[in-house]
């Protein structure tokens, strides 16, 4: 990996942080829109060591959780799994979105009986379908810029 490639990587990453606050909330809103944030995650996460993945995940996790104070610490939790997973190669975009839905909605306590049924088997394949989407048209514009272990993964 040459030095210069690094750069391109945070970068792209930066990228994928300003399209969730611009583009998703604008277009799609909550419920379909990708999550450019965690797809950030999940390639960070592939292409580091499975303890800095877990760090960044919960990093990113308690970012979320200071936007929904009411859930603090599921995100967190969600985040982490996913992120420690995706690490070793076993979580890739709609299954990491999947996943990370599941034990928000879980362990967040705020969704039972048919509105959980609604986000796991509705919404949640949605968004995962959407941000799968765009982390493939993300992995074939940069995918040399990105350096991930895509045999890995």
């Amino acid at each position: 990996m040459r030095r210069s490639d690094r750069y391109r990587f945070y970068i792209i990453l930066l990228g994928l942080v300003v399209l969730q606050f611009a583009v998703t909330i604008r277009l799609w809103g909550r419920p379909v829109g990708p999550d450019f944030l965690l797809l950030g995650l999940l390639m960070y996460s592939i292409r580091a060591q499975p303890g800095r993945g877990a760090s960044a995940g919960f990093l990113v996790g308690l970012l979320r959780d200071a936007l929904t104070p009411a859930s603090f610490g599921a995100g967190a939790l969600a985040h982490t799994l996913v992120a420690y997973l995706a690490a070793w190669g076993k979580a890739v975009f709609f299954a990491g979105t999947w996943l990370r839905n599941l034990v928000v909605a879980i362990a967040s306590g705020k969704l039972k009986g048919t509105l959980l049924g609604w986000e796991l088997l509705v919404w949640s394949p949605l968004q995962s379908a959407t941000t799968a989407v765009a982390g493939m048209l993300v992995l074939w514009l940069f995918g040399r810029h990105l350096s991930i272990r895509l045999g890995e993964a």
